[in-house]
């Protein structure tokens, strides 16, 4: 019998050979063990750095202060001169403060400020009233008016935020289109246009049926700014300025009225808006019951400057 050139393994052999395929299996279940736990905690930490950053982009958006104004409003309102032309003037900027615009109390044209909610009855009847006195004071030249937009009857809209939507029309207009501003700005506070508290107002669509009824062009640009809301966080900054920081257009040591329209605020303190429309004549506060019609007020006033210039003059010629 030939000698066999590969044994058959014993019994014994067999077994340390099973162990040893074992002991290797289970030292691979191990490295793939490893690698699953890594991939998931990979794919857990990815996860957790995704959230964060989600998280973080919502706060630095939250917090971000408001965005560029719309140009020729860096003092927070539009403010229209002669013919009735918007004075131009940069954007106002992230951090900017809001500055009134530099006057000359001592010469015409009077300086006057209407602080406005395009939902407030009271400024719709404020326009109603003299709009068309303003606008004729304001076009022959006598009178440079600050139309400063507030949007504090947000919540008077049904959620629609109507205050923000029509003060932002406003702006988009000033800024795009500022020939026809005057003219929407009267339109929006009429009473056939103005909506009522506790409504929802009028539809961007139908804003911007307005801008157009007052002679502007419903660009893309123009639809885009009323879609967008493009100033609302500006408008909400013009209401934040005024009822915390005090309203600008005062003398130095002006007082507004109280809450109860009777008794001045603190002199030693802000002065702040607490109702509208406030209106402000060369740096004082205009109250009808204090101080009459509107239009008599500025004609005394208008009086007073021409006479004071015609004085300057002659001492000139002296």
């Amino acid at each position: 019998m030939a000698n066999e050139t590969n044994p058959r393994p014993t019994k014994n052999e067999r077994r340390a050979q099973a162990r040893v395929e074992a002991a290797a299996a289970r030292e691979q279940e191990k490295k793939r063990e490893k690698r699953n736990r890594l991939f998931l905690q990979g794919g857990i930490a990815l996860g957790v750095i995704a959230v964060l950053a989600i998280v973080a982009l919502v706060l630095t958006q939250s917090v971000k202060p408001a965005g560029p104004g719309p140009e020729n409003m860096a003092s927070g309102g539009a403010v229209f001169t002669k013919d009735l032309k918007v004075v131009k003037g940069p954007a106002l900027q992230a951090g900017d403060k809001r500055v009134a615009p530099e006057v000359n109390r001592d010469e015409l044209p009077i300086d006057v400020t209407v602080y406005a909610d395009y939902m407030c009855p009271y400024c719709g009847q404020f326009e109603q009233q003299y709009g068309t006195m303003l606008e004729n004071y304001v076009g022959s030249g006598d009178v440079q008016l600050n139309i400063y937009p507030l949007n504090f009857l947000d919540n008077a809209s049904l959620g629609t935020k109507y205050s923000t939507r029509a003060a932002n029309l406003f702006s988009c207009v000033v800024e795009q289109q500022p020939d026809y501003a005057f003219k929407l700005h009267n339109a929006l506070l009429s009473a056939d246009v103005q909506p009522a508290e506790s409504t929802s107002g009028l539809t961007d669509d139908q804003l911007i049926e307005q801008a157009e009824a007052a002679g502007a062009e419903a660009t893309t640009e123009l639809r885009q700014c009323v879609k967008d809301r493009r100033f609302a966080n500006f408008i909400s900054a013009n209401y934040k300025q005024v009822s915390e920081v005090g309203i600008q257009g005062l003398e130095k040591g002006a007082q507004l009225l109280d809450a109860d329209g009777v008794t001045l605020q603190d002199a030693d303190k802000p002065q702040r808006l607490v109702s509208t429309p406030t209106v402000i004549v060369n740096g004082q506060q205009w109250n009808q019951n204090r101080d009459g019609e509107l239009e008599a007020y500025l004609l005394k006033l208008k009086a007073e400057l021409e006479k004071k210039d015609s004085s300057n003059k002659s001492d000139d010629t002296e």
